[in-house]
């Protein structure tokens, strides 16, 4: 008992040692200039005019999302509030599982590693960011805190995009 007490607190600085290297950079500035339009598997980065629907998340150093289940309509354009209530730094980054685990294990050898994507939100703590995602393609899909031992923590959320039954088959996702 008292060596998995000592690997539980090893494992909770290194949670802190790994939020406090983020928290010093400024993940949530934004690139001056048009947002980079590129196409996913989960959709595009949204324009925000075309916003349909607001939707908030918390997030908290429980390294857990509330809400943690998001469903949208294939076509919707969604704003994401994204409020950190923590004191350390979170962010929310849409995607596959696939592309989260990869991102998660790079995170883990770069921590300090900068990026900036339309499909991001990066929160400083008692802060609240946002993004405007368009889901354009129906599927299930993932979003997480990619920050060095959150995602390994369970930070971790679902999205079910549901078909629209008038779309063509491309823009469902399906391959040719």
């Amino acid at each position: 008992m008292k060596r998995i007490n000592a690997l539980c607190a090893v494992a909770l600085i290194g949670l802190s040692l790994a939020a406090a290297a983020h928290e010093g950079e400024d993940h949530n500035k934004k690139k001056d200039g048009p947002v980079k339009k590129e196409q996913k598997d989960w959709g595009i980065a949204g324009d925000s005019k075309a916003v349909k629907r607001t939707v908030e998340i918390t997030m908290t150093d429980t390294m857990r999302f509330t809400p943690d289940k998001i469903e949208v309509k294939q076509g919707e354009t969604v704003r994401f509030v994204v409020k950190n209530t923590g004191k350390v730094m979170h962010e929310m980054v849409i995607g596959t599982k696939k592309e989260l685990d990869e991102h998660a294990a790079l995170m883990a050898k770069f921590p300090t590693m900068e990026h900036d994507e339309p499909y991001q939100a990066h929160v400083p703590a008692g802060k609240t960011g946002d993004l405007v995602w368009s889901f354009n393609r129906a599927g299930d899909f993932d979003f997480a805190c990619l920050i060095a031992g959150h995602y390994q923590a369970g930070m971790v959320g679902k999205i079910k995009v549901v078909a629209d039954a008038k779309a063509p088959a491309q823009a469902k996702g399906q391959k040719n």
